[in-house]
């Protein structure tokens, strides 16, 4: 497995989006720049701001789409082009339904499960060969109430169980970096006692 070279966080762009559950990949992102103590500026060409971090001894950079999340794909192939960087080589980090709040788990290729900015990014390539951080926003029973459920904010005790699972997220980081995927997967899915 090669090492990562590029870390994307997917969102909606703009304040009013800003502590959504839809936006858990960017939470996630600014919590890995503020780790690493990167700071993002924005590029025009790529249609979003990136930093560029040290992790792991290794320097990677980030990207935070400013396309809203259905159109995620346009700045994910243009920062892999840029940047000349390989698919597998990128791991996108977005919010899950399909997850429960708290859990956060790594997963290379595969559907989109439904997650708009995975779909785009998988027209824009023509496949989804790159890894995924899925963080669990946990899912509101009803088909018809996902909507508001993604694009409003999380409870209390969700944010919390969120940004925990972000903190474990980070942790494995520097596995992920440095391509040791399954030890990285191993410690991030592994129930803690």
């Amino acid at each position: 497995m090669s090492e990562l070279r590029l870390i994307v966080g997917l969102g909606n762009p703009g304040a009013e989006h800003a502590r959504t559950r839809h936006n858990a990949g960017f939470w996630f992102l600014d919590a890995l720049a503020a780790q690493a103590g990167a700071r993002f500026g924005l590029e025009s060409k790529l249609h979003g701001e990136t930093a560029k971090a040290e992790i792991a001894g290794r320097s990677v950079w980030l990207l935070r789409p400013a396309t809203f999340m259905n159109a995620s794909g346009r700045s994910v192939a243009a920062a892999l082009r840029y940047f000349k960087i390989e698919p597998e080589q990128a791991l996108l980090a977005h919010d899950d339904l399909d997850l429960a709040a708290g859990l956060a788990r790594l997963k290379f290729d595969g559907g989109h499960g439904g997650q708009n900015g995975i779909r785009d990014t998988m027209q824009h390539l023509g496949h989804g060969k790159f890894h995924r951080l899925r963080l669990g926003i946990g899912h509101p029973g009803h088909k018809d109430k996902v909507t508001p459920w993604v694009l409003g904010k999380p409870g209390k005790d969700d944010e919390a169980s969120i940004l925990r699972a972000i903190d474990d997220a980070l942790a494995v980081m520097p596995l992920a970096v440095n391509g040791d995927f399954p030890e990285a997967m191993k410690r991030l899915h592994t129930p803690k006692p």
